[in-house]
C-alpha cells in the first residue's frame, strides 16, 4: 500500500497551486494524508476528487468552512497499522514522549504545523512523521512532502521528497 503525506499547503497564500511532482504522486497513492493548514477549500476538493482515499485534518490557519468538513484529529487503520493525524504537536523538545502518551493507541502519527520535516520513533515504538510543506519552506532549504509504503504490517520506504525551488 503506497502512501502520500503532505501538510501546510497554505493555498493560495504561499503558492498558486500544488507543485506538479506532488500532483503526479496522487494517482500513485492508495492513501493520501494531509495534516492541516489547507487555507482554501479548493485544495480539499482537489484532493478529495483525485485521491482513492484521503485522511485529513484541519489546522490552525483553516477557517470555519474547512473546520466544518475536517476533524481536528483523524484515525485510520491501514495494512495492520494504526495511524493518527493531527496538525499541531507542540514544541520539538519532548515531542516524542508527549505524542507517545497522547497517541498511545497509534503506530504512526502524521503531523504538520512547523513546516520542518520530521521522522523519529518514540521509545514506545510510535513513528512520528512530518512531511514539511510542499509550498512554504520557511527556514528549510526545500519545500517537501513524503511517500511511504506499508508492506507486511510495517511502514517501509519512508522517503522525504525535496521539491525544486520556484
Amino acid at each position: 500500500m503506497r502512501l502520500l503525506l503532505m501538510s501546510d499547503t497554505h493555498l493560495p497564500t504561499r503558492a498558486k497551486r500544488l507543485p506538479e511532482p506532488l500532483l503526479e504522486e496522487i494517482p500513485r497513492a492508495d492513501v493520501v494524508f494531509h495534516a492541516g493548514d489547507w487555507v482554501d477549500t479548493d485544495t480539499l476538493d482537489l484532493l478529495e476528487s483525485r485521491s482513492r482515499r484521503l485522511v485529513a485534518v484541519h489546522g490552525n490557519n483553516d477557517g470555519p468552512e474547512l473546520r466544518a468538513r475536517l476533524p481536528e484529529t483523524a484515525y485510520a487503520e491501514l495494512g495492520g497499522l494504526r495511524f493518527a493525524v493531527v496538525h499541531e504537536t507542540g514544541p520539538a523538545r519532548g515531542r516524542d514522549a508527549r505524542c507517545a502518551a497522547r497517541f498511545s493507541d497509534a503506530d504512526v502519527l502524521v503531523f504538520g504545523h512547523s513546516h520542518i520535516p520530521w521522522d523519529t520513533t518514540a521509545p514506545t515504538g510510535l513513528r512520528l512523521l512530518n512531511p514539511g510543506s510542499p509550498t512554504d519552506r520557511r527556514r528549510q532549504p526545500h519545500c517537501t512532502y513524503m511517500t511511504a509504503v506499508i508492506a507486511a504490517g510495517r511502514l517501509t520506504e519512508v522517503d522525504l521528497h525535496r521539491l525544486p525551488r520556484r
